[in-house]
């Protein structure tokens, strides 16, 4: 992403103008672009004009429109955000007030207004406008006939390749159809690799399977690259990290980043760091629950009494189109920070982010035990039931 200008007032409102020049800008973008706010971008609108004889004629043109945001919808295949609302500012070609919907596509420049910018939002920017925050994790998880090849960002798991492909059983005597359809399929992964996976920016790729599937393509795969003089492959074998997973499926790079060895060695991408917080939080509630809390009540009495030490909070909260809702979790996020705590913001489209959403979207390890908490909940049950 990259950032043009910044114009805010002292009440926090203003203008920031933008340029998403990476997929990723279009997940930060829609988690910046609210309901409310006004979003100036270019756009193409179908116009109808009338001849002087009464024949109608529709040609589309291209103008610049400032709209109200009423509604974001974000498309991960195309990697394009539309983005729904009313025309606010003069235009030759659309009317005051006129519905329009802008689709907010890569290498393209918009300008975002808010009546108020919180620090949320500010912090998002400034992530996304960080050089340094990249893919820089690789995974290709694959069991026989299956592989996924992924690029593991800050923010989410992308899937760059899915490879799926039917391979004969090996049958008594005769394994060569079986071992025929077993190359094929090692061919078509490592042209997805070759393909998806910038070696000058991924610091890892972790190749992960059940069994022996891992060690026998990373050997065939290798073998192919000297027999071929594939150097992108040969220059990065440092690269390759061989780790076990229990399938080729896309939910077992949570459990292949929990591993100690693996973590050690990707110790510095944020996403390590997001799936080590929630897995430290697990392991917390099952040893020590009155120091692991989840749920807006239970958490937000922890803060009262200062005893929060990591939040974890996912990003999906902060696209409530309630302005109050949000500003909740805005105020508990900023209090956490402001007592000395640690905050985790999780992307919802990466793994670690939907298992926390499973957990309402907010939980806390706690500095010190607060067994309270649950008391207090118990003892309002009690009177509202006695009320009733």
């Amino acid at each position: 992403m990259k950032q043009i200008y910044r114009n805010l007032e002292k009440d926090s409102s203003g203008v920031i103008g933008l340029i998403p020049d990476e997929a990723e800008d279009m997940w930060h973008a829609y988690n910046l672009i609210a309901v409310g706010d006004e979003l100036r971008a270019p756009t193409i609108r179908r116009v109808q004009t009338e001849s002087s004889t009464g024949s109608v004629s529709s040609n589309k043109v291209r103008t610049t429109l400032t709209i109200k945001v009423e509604g974001v919808e974000y498309d991960t295949q195309a990697c394009v955000l539309r983005i729904k609302g009313r025309n606010v500012e003069e235009n030759q070609y659309v009317k005051m007030g006129a519905y329009h919907t802008i689709d907010l596509e890569l290498n393209r420049k918009f300008t975002l207004s808010k009546d108020h910018w919180d620090f949320v939002a500010l912090e998002r920017i400034d992530l996304a406008c960080d050089p340094t925050q990249h893919a820089d994790l690789g995974a290709v998880i694959m069991h026989e006939g299956l592989c996924h090849v992924c690029l593991i960002t800050a923010s989410m798991t992308l899937i760059r390749a899915k490879i799926d492909m039917n391979i004969p059983r090996k049958r008594k005597g005769y394994c060569g159809q079986h071992d025929k359809g077993i190359m094929k399929f090692y061919d078509a992964v490592i042209q997805a690799i070759v393909r998806h996976i910038k070696f000058d920016i991924v610091k890892c790729v972790l190749l992960g399977s059940p069994g022996f599937v891992k060690d026998q393509f990373y050997e065939y795969m290798f073998n192919q690259a000297t027999k071929n003089d594939m150097k992108v492959l040969l220059e990065n074998k440092s690269k390759f990290l061989l780790v076990h997973s229990s399938s080729g499926h896309k939910h077992v790079i949570k459990e292949i980043i929990s591993d100690a060895a693996v973590s050690n060695k990707i110790s510095d991408t944020k996403a390590s760091g997001e799936v080590k917080a929630l897995d430290n939080f697990y392991q917390v509630l099952q040893t020590d629950q009155d120091r692991a809390y989840y749920g807006m009540k239970h958490v937000e009495k922890a803060n009262d009494v200062l005893a929060i030490e990591t939040l974890l909070v996912s990003d999906e909260l902060f696209r409530a189109t309630d302005i109050a809702v949000r500003k909740k979790y805005v105020n508990l996020v900023e209090s956490v920070k402001e007592n000395g705590g640690e905050v985790k913001i999780f992307s919802s489209l990466h793994v670690s982010g939907e298992q926390l959403g499973q957990l309402s979207g907010v939980a806390a390890i706690l500095r010190f035990p607060v067994p309270d908490i649950e008391d207090d909940e118990d003892d309002e049950d009690d009177d509202d039931s006695e009320l009733d």
